[in-house]
């Protein structure tokens, strides 16, 4: 053997022998045998074979066999590892149905959800499935083609990207090749994609547009909280007890269930060992700790939650970047390109801010404009799919609208060095955004709009005085008077000192203000105002101006509230007829006029004039404004009311449920106009013997109306009373008594001992009374009800003669049959006469 010293060159020496002499020849001309050879000596010089360069690259090569092994080695999964179940398995089926085609699976999300670590549950779970497993770092394409070329060299297939990609397309079998962290928009998976029809390939990325390449897809979001509180328990290395699971289930809520936000504060608690005061720290210091790095982790991934975005948003171009940080000052829910839109239609009335004071707002606005100055929806779409394309924003495709992750959206304000500024502009935005909605506008309705508003007025906005008007009147159409009389009342005040009683602004607030009193059950004080508002409007513009007109109105709709109603109804058809001559008969103010008379015939129980009026103001909204526009809906919910007082339950069911479907969509779930909707339909379905639904829904109408208007309120104290008759309805009669009691005792406080609504709840307790046998008391409170209806209402008032048959069965009860008998008489002719 040589050793490595004796491998120098050596010299070989190969000697012939010289050629014979030539053979003798023979007769026949043939020659002999030749001679001996005698030929020259040949020397040939020739290196020693190195053995050890030959060793040395059979090592080089099994050492990039090993480098690229590691290169594209799966690893675990984080010991920590919780949930996903319902993805595993999704991904299962996926991968191990329809077999003989290649499949390609997208987990995608936010940055910090925990795609990679999904992907690497799934393969140590599945691993036995699949022939190779190939994992590719595809953060770049320098990455990718590495990971592609340990592939080739791997397999023994040559060392280039192409290379691995062959090996891939020829070899048929069940391999899984991950393309992990594709987060990069730029790059085109497709020149990656082994085009075969064979093979598995899973991609991992916050890009939800990679959709285009996979047969099936998960969005990664949060965990659910039973598995982000073991995930913090864990990572926080502490003891799952009742105790520590209560406190771990108040953190995890208030990181909105985001796994690397978990799993960061599990490792500072493990540091400090103090489970108990996290939540406070964090409260308090929500930018450090989510920017803290971890000393020691529990998988490979190095970031903390805000430099996983940070990365996202240092590739974003200025507009997308702008875009980002102005909707972290808009409610993280219901981001729609309309707020934007409406805002670029701002046209600077006299009495809002100048251009200039909107400096900010239009500059910003103007990344969205086309050449000609007008709003380019593809520019806006363009700027927000690059911002989504790091699912930073996402689209909610059912409502068309965006949504930020809480954490995202607290985290955008830290990316602003002047957030005060930003939050001014946003103000401003939604304020010109109010102002140039488009009247019922259904793409933008208030339920969308209303938390970005409250946000805004939170957070204390300074806003020019016009935009403070608006979003008290805004307030007022989303169902939130309180806040909507607080915003009124202060700008009426500054108005009155900047622009005087008489201005036509002042007095726009003033009416305003006192359909939110009027709303808010403080009905006197809403007459009030509209009385000075009427005289106001009488002076300056003469009786006959539409602004005039539409004063009288609301002052005939306050009188109806007072329970007024004769009054109401003269003023009523007054404003109908002013209505007609000024604008015609088709015009919205003269159908709303229609339609508010129509109410009040139905008040005064004259329901055949109030129905011919609701079917005309019905079919009329339909073809001004369509079928889903609140007008249209108050319509046909007053509709559904008179079907129902004439005993038409059947149509008055099918137009109640309508109405609610369409007013939740609307207006939402809590908007007084649904809930009034709804405890109508609970009425409804009592009136057709369907009392556990009409239970239901009352409850929920009284839950509501508590939280949102008070105990007092009028409309609560009728959902308390509505509910107490569903209790009625079943036999429940201890539970009627209590609750009647409280509302006729709130009604005498509130609305006095003559209002309509107060002697209904008094007749609503004496049919109680008789129920529970208590006779006696049940005759005292109806023979009050009958005195005051007659002054009130009048002899021939249907609920006048409801409340002397009332009386007529309680003389029965007592015995006393005489009494009953002359009043039953009475009641029958005066109904045969009304009927005449």
């Amino acid at each position: 053997m040589l050793t490595e010293a004796q491998s120098s060159p050596m010299q070989f020496s190969i000697t012939g022998g010289q050629g014979g002499p030539g053979g003798h020849g023979h007769p026949q001309g043939i020659g002999g045998a030749g001679g001996p050879g005698m030929g020259p000596t040949v020397n040939i010089t020739a290196h020693q074979l190195n053995l050890s360069t030959l060793a040395s690259g059979q090592a080089s090569q099994q050492s990039k066999i090993q480098a690229a092994q590691i290169g594209i080695h799966c690893p675990p999964p984080s010991r920590i590892f919780q949930g996903r179940r319902g993805i595993l398995d999704k991904m299962h089926d996926f991968f191990t149905s329809n077999t003989g085609v290649q499949k390609i699976y997208l987990l995608h999300g936010l940055g910090g959800a925990g795609k990679t670590q999904i992907a690497l549950k799934f393969i140590k779970e599945f691993r036995s499935n699949f022939s190779d497993v190939f994992f590719i770092d595809t953060s770049s394409v320098a990455t990718i083609d590495a990971g592609l070329k340990n592939i080739a060299v791997m397999k023994h297939f040559g060392d280039l990207q192409h290379d691995g990609l062959l090996w891939l397309i020829i070899n048929i079998q069940e391999w899984l090749l991950v393309f992990d962290n594709a987060d990069d928009p730029s790059i085109d998976l497709q020149d990656f994609i082994p085009e075969c029809d064979h093979g598995n390939i899973m991609i991992t990325s916050r890009n939800p547009g990679l959709r285009v390449h996979a047969g099936s897809d998960s969005l990664v979001s949060d965990i659910e909280e039973q598995d982000a509180v073991a995930l913090l328990l864990n990572s926080a290395a502490q003891k799952i007890t009742a105790g520590t699971e209560q406190i771990a289930n108040e953190i995890v809520k208030a990181l909105f269930y985001l796994p690397l936000a978990i799993v960061q504060a599990g490792a500072f608690i493990s540091k400090s060992r103090n489970l108990s005061n996290y939540l406070e720290l964090y409260t308090k210091n929500q930018v450090h700790l989510l920017s803290e790095k971890p000393a020691q982790s529990q998988d490979r991934y190095k970031r903390t939650v805000y430099t996983t975005w940070q990365m996202s948003f240092d590739q974003l171009s200025l507009p997308a970047a702008m875009l980002l940080q102005h909707c972290s000052f808009l409610h993280f829910n219901g981001i729609s390109e309309e707020i934007f839109h409406y805002a670029s239609q701002y046209k600077f009335p006299s009495t809002g801010p100048a251009k200039e004071e909107l400096r900010e707002p239009l500059e910003f606005l103007s990344h969205f404009l086309g050449a000609s100055g007008k709003w380019d929806s593809l520019q806006f779409m363009l700027v927000m799919n690059e911002v989504q394309a790091y699912s930073l924003i996402s689209f909610e495709e059912e409502t068309n609208l965006f949504s930020i992750h809480p954490l995202v959206h607290a985290w955008g304000k830290t990316t602003i060095l002047n957030p005060e500024r930003c939050l001014i502009t946003v103000g401003a935005i939604l304020g010109m955004t109010i102002s140039e909605r488009p009247e019922g506008d259904h793409i933008l309705p208030s339920v969308t709009l209303c938390p970005h508003i409250e946000l805004a007025a939170q957070d204390g906005t300074h806003l020019a005085l016009s935009f403070r008007s608006h979003y008290g009147v805004f307030f007022s159409e989303a169902g939130k008077y309180k806040q909507s009389a607080e915003w009124l009342d202060e700008v009426l005040e500054e108005q009155k000192q900047c622009l005087g009683d008489e201005h036509f602004a002042t007095l726009f607030t003033m009416s305003q203000l006192g359909i939110v009193y009027s709303q808010l059950g403080r009905h006197q004080k809403a007459k009030d105002l509209n009385l000075i508002v009427l005289e106001k409007h009488k002076k300056i513009l003469g009786e006959n101006h539409p602004s005039t007109v539409i004063a009288l109105g609301n002052l005939a709709s306050t009188y109806s509230k007072l329970g007024e109603y004769k009054q109401a109804r003269e003023l009523k058809i007054t404003v109908l007829e002013k209505e007609k001559k000024i604008v015609g008969d088709n015009h919205p103010d003269t159908v709303h006029a229609m339609g508010s008379l129509a109410n009040t015939y139905r008040k005064l129980g004259d329901y055949k004039n109030a129905k011919e009026l609701q079917v005309a103001v019905l079919e009329k909204q339909k073809q001004i404004l369509g079928d889903s526009h609140p007008d249209t809906l108050h319509a046909m919910g007053h509709l559904a009311a008179t079907y129902a007082e004439l005993g038409e339950y059947q149509q008055a069911k099918v137009l109640g449920i309508t109405v609610l479907k369409k007013q939740k969509q609307i207006v939402g779930d809590t908007h007084p106009d649904t809930l009034r909707t709804m405890a109508n339909l609970a009425c409804i379905y009592a009136d057709l013997g369907e009392y556990q639904e009409a239970q239901d829904l009352e409850i929920t109408v009284l839950e509501k109306r508590n939280q949102i208007l008070g105990d007092n309120h009028p409309d609560t104290l009728l959902a308390m009373a509505n509910l107490a008759r569903r209790y009625s309805d079943t036999g429940e009669y201890s539970k009627t008594k209590d609750l009647e009691i409280t509302v006729l005792e709130k009604r005498k406080q509130i609305l006095g001992d003559n209002h309509p609504d107060t002697l209904l709840g008094m007749g609503n307790l004496a049919r109680t009374y008789s129920n529970l046998g208590e006779y006696q008391e049940a005759k005292d409170l109806e023979i009050v009800v009958l005195e005051k209806r007659k002054q009130i209402l009048g002899n021939n008032h249907p609920d006048t003669l409801h409340a002397k048959g009332n009386l007529a069965g309680t003389y029965t009860s007592l015995g006393e049959y005489q009494k009953a008998k002359d009043l039953e008489i009475t009641v029958l002719e005066k109904r045969k006469a009304n009927s005449g």
